[in-house]
């Protein structure tokens, strides 16, 4: 039996992880006194501050913000995203004042079991994806008539959390990938983030932009080198916040940002930006207060990485140039092999037309491809790569948003009829294996309905 090649799993190669960097980290902050006892004490609510400044650095440096550089104040540590957006959940939602989540689809599937586990259960809702990433109309939509059958209904229920203890909590609740999307791969351009923010500040809606691909970034066109001049990632949710919105709100959205894809997953260090006034409501939760900052030992060594430009090194030299030769393996295999039978990449339009010396970006870890509409449903191809192939792949309906029977019954017309394939796990023989395995089910499935 040949061996199993798993084009669903999202991780990095093992391979990839800056281990002898980690190493030397490591041992750079245990054998300094002052920073091994930091490290090992219980941190500080809003995390290691030499990190928290570092990575307001380093983000100020990759984004070039306007008008001025984020500050430290903006920066929270966490202990990933998915650890960070259960904690914005306890903080900025409440089970009775907040009346929808609503979220991207196809979406990260594993983020609704979280917003269940805060008191969302039935009350997730989707928002169907175009071209550009997101419908902004159809929520638009969805949103007005929502308020409007509230107010019919004499509004919602009081809080369930006092506002002099926690602050704020947002009527709504947006959830979504902006840039290189899990799992469709989509960029939204700054238009479209525009609108979304404008929405929000109309509605009362916390956006929660999961920020964990953007570093991982090189040109779309095949034989270019790495170091190319890309065109700029649209500005992100929080950089438009922050430009339009005085430095004492809460303002509307919030950054999740991880080291899980540039460093390794098990490091559990993540961070939140938004305005200064919610960063620090967020350190004030109780398992942050009780238990002091997450990953406070990790973040010394982070912190390390970043401020000798260890990091940024690792991300330039080995994970740009490893991922982008994996990408163009699997985008011209998927041309060889399975555009001949009818299956299509889609993942969307250009988030803005490249100046004549810039060239368009690809990047993240994922693309999305969608099956000729003769062939069974994807579940069904997903069934049968596994058990006759060893080739494992994400079918679309895991990305519908659970709960949501429109979001189930609009995938079958869109999204549902696809896969998301990721690059980031195997090596380049293996992407092309996986390739041609799926060729050979496909080939044999057509046959069938012929």
């Amino acid at each position: 039996m040949p061996s199993l090649i798993n084009l669903q799993l999202g991780w990095p190669t093992p391979r990839l992880f800056p281990t002898g960097e980690l190493v030397a980290a490591s041992k750079h902050c245990l054998s300094d006194p002052e920073t091994s006892t930091d490290a090992l004490l219980y941190g500080p609510d809003l995390g290691h501050e030499p990190l928290r400044r570092s990575i307001a650095q380093w983000l100020s440096s990759f984004y070039l913000p306007k008008p001025d550089a984020i500050t430290f104040d903006r920066i929270a540590i966490s202990g990933g995203a998915s650890q960070n957006l259960a904690n914005i959940l306890d903080v900025f939602s409440d089970p009775h004042y907040t009346q929808r989540i609503w979220m991207v689809e196809p979406t990260y599937f594993l983020a609704c079991t979280i917003f269940e586990d805060a008191g969302f259960e039935g009350r997730l809702r989707g928002v169907p994806e175009n071209e550009n990433g997101i419908d902004v109309d159809f929520l638009r939509e969805e949103l007005s008539t929502f308020t409007r059958l509230q107010e019919a209904q004499n509004g919602v229920l009081p809080p369930l959390k006092s506002s002099a203890k926690y602050g704020k909590a947002f009527k709504h609740i947006l959830y979504l990938t902006p840039t290189f999307s899990n799992p469709s791969a989509k960029t939204m351009p700054t238009s479209v983030r525009e609108n979304l923010i404008t929405l929000a500040r109309e509605y009362d809606v916390l956006i929660i932009s999961d920020d964990v691909y953007d570093w991982l970034r090189w040109p779309c066109v095949k034989g270019e080198p790495s170091n190319s001049k890309l065109s700029a990632i649209p500005l992100r949710m929080v950089d438009l916040d922050r430009n339009s919105n005085p430095k004492s709100s809460w303002g509307n959205s919030i950054s999740n940002g991880s080291f899980s894809k540039i460093i390794a997953p098990g490091v559990r260090v993540g961070w939140a930006e938004a305005s200064p006034k919610m960063i620090l409501r967020l350190s004030q939760n109780g398992g942050t207060r009780s238990g002091g900052a997450p990953s406070q030992l990790t973040s010394t060594f982070i912190h390390h990485l970043l401020s000798t430009g260890a990091l940024q090194k690792h991300i330039d030299d080995v994970l740009i140039p490893t991922y982008q030769s994996r990408y163009h393996v699997l985008m011209e295999a998927i041309e060889n092999h399975l555009g001949p039978l009818g299956v299509k990449v889609s993942t969307g339009a250009p988030y803005l037309a490249p100046s004549k010396d810039e060239i368009l970006p690809a990047g993240g870890f994922f693309t999305y491809v969608s099956f000729p509409d003769e062939l069974p449903t994807a579940d069904v191809i997903a069934k049968r790569a596994m058990e006759e192939y060893q080739l494992k792949i994400a079918y679309g309906e895991m990305f519908v948003i659970k709960g949501d029977p429109a979001s189930t019954e609009r995938s079958r017309k869109t999204f549902g009829n696809g896969a998301r394939l990721c690059w980031a796990w195997h090596e380049e023989a293996e992407i092309e294996t996986g390739i041609r395995r799926l060729r050979g089910l496909l080939e044999t499935m057509l046959r069938e309905v012929r």
